[in-house]
């Protein structure tokens, strides 16, 4: 309850306390001072009553002749007439007394009242909740249709650029934004006019927020964040209505950004719902598409937005004049990589030369996020083993704990498996080395981590790749399938072990297939549409779409694929043979000792060789 509440309920109790002290002055001004019920009878009896007011309690009336004290109006309480007969029969001075009500009549609507009010105090309001134009809108009905956006004044971002690190592209184009922030006159003097929406699209962890927040507090201006969810109700009307809220408030204190998150969430293409409730997202995109049209930039208010999922946004929303400008924030490369762990390693104690470089090149594909979890997982696993500073082990370990799982020691193992699980390790690890175009075998190990990885295989690129040819995948998959070509040479059984080595290995024949147009039976023709570019390909079981092909194609699509996985296979089958010698003497030390780093695995196949 705030304070202005508290007063008001001070105000009712005073006003109420004040009513009643009136009433009992005016009630005492009023009252004729009460007359014995036996005087009154001693009265009757001399015909000294003139008139009378008879009520059901008391009785009101006029003498001919004054009493003692001069008055002639009197007024006494009714009592039981045979009770006042048998008094008066002996002589007794008795008067009726009226006992009073007032409480109880005050209790009988007043309680009642102070209850239902606590109720609504203590319980509605809850439901309710409270709003203002100062951030920190509740979600109650009565503010149902305020905006929800936090506000961050510029004292509380406390985030710039410095903080920002491998997205120099994306820095470079906001950097204008904040020119105009600052000054906009002098950016507007040649007629130019800024963006009036800036898209900000990557995949996820890869620092849009943190962009946004820092174009904010480079510019020192407040920062109105939401996120697109928040607009959806199930109420018509409302979402729109938050869409109002949120640019009026913005307008009150510009110049000011204006940040929703997850624009998917409320910009996504007009009819692309397959179940009902269309008319209230349609509506609330409808109002930020008219907001956007009558959004002056040279109010100087700026709009950012960040998604994930660009390829089903409404296509109104991303034409010239609403969101112009698109900015990119895609995986860091491994000079972007190097920047960000400089960045987070500020906080920690590192020890004496340590090479970040060699870390960020253990590390591609990690987005920002990812660095960040990693340093942190680090620095952990050195203060778990009390040492004074971390090294490059613990960041390897910590590379190791993100992509593999957990490391469980504690599950036992019967000779046999493990004899299974080093022979198929080992089969991954001298393929990859003797196939051009694959990354170098970091680590190989048999030690158990995550929920199913019973073994693993550690490669470290050299460099960070873009485009893959045609042999380069064939020897991505004879790779993935040499784990199973060992166990059939060496043990003469398959085992399960090879089940995600499968599915990998598939996918990279079916999209050989028919996204590449890497078949020559099939030829150049796309039979599947591309993921989302920054949320992956689809999970296992998941169909992507309808098919826009024949059975009969279906049927080559299938065999061409069989085809490719056969061969990897085969040619897996036909080096593991070559080296079999090496497989075995690998295998063996790899049994015996549990794990294998580059430099071993370099040393064994050196030593054969």
């Amino acid at each position: 309850m705030d304070k202005s509440t508290q007063w008001n309920l001070w105000y009712i109790v005073l006003a109420f306390l004040g009513v009643l002290v009136l009433h009992s002055y005016v009630q005492r001004w009023q009252q004729v001072e009460p007359l014995p019920y036996s005087e009154f009878l001693h009265e009757l009896d001399k015909r000294n009553v003139r008139e009378l007011a008879v009520y059901p309690d008391h009785i009101e009336g006029t003498l001919n002749q004054p009493l003692a004290d001069g008055r002639t109006r009197f007024s006494t309480t009714r009592v039981e007439l045979d009770l006042a007969r048998d008094l008066s029969e002996y002589g007794v001075r008795f008067t009726g007394v009226v006992q009073s009500t007032l409480l109880r009549d005050l209790f009988s609507w007043v309680v009642p009242a102070l209850v239902f009010f606590g109720i609504w105090m203590f319980a509605i309001r809850k439901i309710v909740g409270k709003g203002g134009l100062g951030g920190g809108i509740g979600n109650g009905l009565l503010s149902i249709g305020k905006s929800h956006a936090k506000v961050f004044v510029e004292s509380d971002t406390k985030v710039t650029f410095d903080d920002v690190a491998g997205v120099d592209e994306a820095k470079a184009e906001l950097e204008e934004i904040v020119d105009f922030l600052k000054d906009p006159k002098s950016h507007s003097r040649l007629g130019a006019r800024i963006p009036k929406g800036i898209l900000l699209v990557g995949p996820p962890g890869t620092g849009k927020t943190l962009l946004a927040r820092a174009v904010a507090g480079q510019a020192g201006v407040p920062f109105f964040s939401i996120n697109g969810s928040e607009f959806v109700e199930m109420f018509v009307g409302v979402g729109a209505a938050r869409v109002r809220d949120l640019f009026e408030r913005a307008r009150l204190h510009a110049p000011a950004i204006i940040f929703i998150d997850e624009l998917d969430a409320l910009g996504r293409a007009r009819g692309a719902w397959s179940l009902g409730g269309h008319d209230e997202k349609e509506q609330t995109l409808n109002q930020l598409l008219a907001e956007l049209d009558g959004f002056d930039p040279r109010t100087g208010l700026v709009l950012l937005a960040a998604t994930n999922r660009p390829e089903i946004l409404d296509p109104a929303l991303l034409r010239a004049g609403r969101f112009d400008r698109q900015v990119l924030v895609d995986r860091p490369d491994k000079v972007g990589r190097l920047q960000i762990l400089q960045v987070h390693i500020k906080r920690i104690q590192l020890a004496a030369g340590l090479d970040l470089e060699q870390i960020a090149a253990l590390t591609p594909g990690f987005t920002g996020a990812d660095l960040a979890n990693l340093v942190n997982e680090a620095a952990l696993l050195a203060t778990r083993r009390r040492a004074d500073a971390v090294t490059l082990a613990d960041f390897t370990a910590a590379i190791e704990r993100i992509v593999a799982g957990l490391e469980k020691r504690n599950r036992i193992l019967n000779p046999q498996e493990r004899h299974v699980i080093a022979v198929h390790e080992m089969g991954h690890a001298l393929v990859a080395l003797s196939l051009p175009g694959l990354d170098t075998v970091h680590k190989v190990s048999i030690i158990a981590r995550g929920i199913g990885a019973l073994g693993y295989t550690i490669q470290r690129p050299t460099e960070d790749r873009y485009l893959m040819t045609r042999a380069e995948l064939k020897n991505k998959m004879a790779m993935l399938l040499a784990g199973r070509a060992a166990e059939a040479l060496l043990i003469g059984e398959i085992s399960t072990g090879a089940a995600d080595d499968l599915a990998k290995a598939t996918n990279i024949a079916r999209s050989m297939v028919m996204r590449f147009g890497m078949d020559a039976t099939l030829g150049q023709v796309a039979y599947e549409q591309a993921p989302s570019p920054f949320l992956g390909p689809l999970p296992e079981g998941v169909d992507a779409g309808a098919r826009h092909y024949a059975p009969e194609t279906a049927r080559e699509i299938d065999c061409a694929v069989r085809q490719l996985t056969e061969a990897a296979f085969q040619r897996a089958t036909q080096i593991l043979t070559q080296r079999r010698a090496v497989l075995e003497e690998g295998s063996a030390r790899l049994l015996a000792r549990e794990t294998l780093n580059e430099e071993e695995i370099q040393a064994l196949v050196s030593a054969a060789i």
